[in-house]
């Protein structure tokens, strides 16, 4: 369902971009400062819904041009103004990211976790308004803008789909990420830095054996049939590393 989703968004924002839409507004900008020169205003008339789907909390590559999307947003708001955030495992990968997404949960915002990989982010506004993301590259990462209220209805129906599968992420990592103990998180890590058993179970103080032991025990764990397999998992699942 959700890489249908995402080949959907995909295919979306190639239609955009190729003319595949008439007689509807759509353009394109290319970076983040001119989607907020261009489409900020978008944001400052937020008045019922602003939808977000993201891989983890890097999508907008200059961090100002998302807290100058956020203030108008913040000034705009109204009451009863929802917000809703989906986003893959890979934004409780690091320990900074779970404390961000504990923060805006505190201050009302609905935050979800996808169990699967999500496209670049599309934000949706009021259901009138759809931005969508494209790949990042040396000039900066495109985005189309589109008020095709057909295209705005069926990525937003696939937002809601997608949602309404998905879980906020105090429950996503009680029930889908293995607990590991201290030992096994400095395992973990050593697998990541690239050290030989030798030095790792030095560092470890552990034989070689028991550190080998225990890097299979991780990896049953993690349903994991390689050490490289292994951390990936482990960032697909939102384990710190």
């Amino acid at each position: 369902m959700l890489s249908t989703a995402g080949r959907h968004c995909e295919s979306v924002a190639a239609c955009c971009q190729t003319g595949g839409v008439r007689n509807e507004q759509v353009f394109s900008v290319r970076g983040d400062a001119e989607l907020v020169a261009r489409a900020g205003h978008l944001f400052t008339s937020t008045r019922t819904e602003f939808v977000c789907a993201a891989r983890d909390l890097r999508t907008w590559a200059q961090p100002e041009a998302r807290g100058a999307v956020q203030n108008r947003m913040h000034a705009s708001g109204p009451p009863g103004f929802a917000v809703r955030k989906l986003f893959s495992p890979l934004a409780l990968a690091d320990e900074a990211d779970r404390a961000h997404l504990r923060a805006v949960r505190g201050q009302g915002v609905l935050v979800r976790i996808s169990g699967s990989a999500l496209p670049h982010e599309t934000i949706i506004i009021d259901r009138r308004v759809m931005i969508l993301a494209g790949q990042d590259s040396a000039t900066g990462r495109e985005y189309t803008v589109t008020t095709s209220q057909t295209l705005v209805d069926g990525v937003h129906s696939l937002f809601s789909a997608i949602w309404d599968t998905a879980v906020d992420p105090d429950t996503y990592l009680r029930e889908n990420v293995p607990h590991l103990d201290a030992d096994g998180r400095a395992i973990l890590q050593a697998l990541g830095s690239g050290l030989t058993d030798a030095s790792a179970a030095g560092q470890l103080g552990l034989s070689v054996r028991t550190y080998r032991r225990r890097v299979a025990e991780l990896m049953a764990a993690l349903d994991a049939a390689s050490r490289f397999q292994a951390g990936l998992r482990a960032g697909e699942l939102g384990l710190p590393r």
